[in-house]
């Protein structure tokens, strides 16, 4: 389903929902896991919504499952993304104010599979990433990712 993201941005519409969302970051020999999303194009971390029924980490290894193909071990968090100026409008009338969850990850099992929610995955070397289109959301977790920060981000 088509969404349109806003941020900071006065002429977004008013949210009617409120989803928790975790992502999940898996580095490897210097790349990052990412997706190009079937819903806006734009380019991010697997992830997606928390069901009621389920943990965070729980939430973040099914979320890669689905959209990868890999099983992951969670090792870590990058950080608590809470920033309400970050509006997603979806087609279907929804308009979440969501915040995210981004956990750190590795592969332990499974192979590269495109999911219905992806139209390519690829293995990004980190000093790419700024080629890649992607909201600035992605961006600030992908930054905090590379610092390699002791402490998760909170904000």
């Amino acid at each position: 389903m088509p969404r349109t993201e806003y941020y900071d941005d006065p002429q977004a519409p008013e949210p009617n929902t409120l989803v928790v969302g975790v992502s999940v970051a898996i580095v490897e020999d210097g790349r990052v896991l990412m997706q190009r999303r079937t819903d806006n194009g734009l380019w991010a971390l697997p992830g997606g919504g928390m069901d009621l029924t389920e943990s965070v980490p729980d939430a973040g290894r099914r979320e890669v499952r689905e959209e990868t193909g890999y099983e992951v071990e969670i090792t870590g968090m990058v950080g608590l993304y809470t920033d309400a100026r970050h509006i997603i409008a979806y087609s279907d009338g929804e308009v979440r104010r969501q915040f995210n969850i981004c956990l750190k990850g590795r592969v332990v099992s499974g192979e590269m599979a495109i999911s219905g929610e992806s139209t390519e995955l690829r293995w990004v070397p980190m000093e790419e990433i700024d080629e890649l289109p992607m909201h600035a959301t992605q961006r600030l977790r992908l930054q905090h990712i590379a610092e390699g920060r002791e402490q998760p981000f909170v904000g």
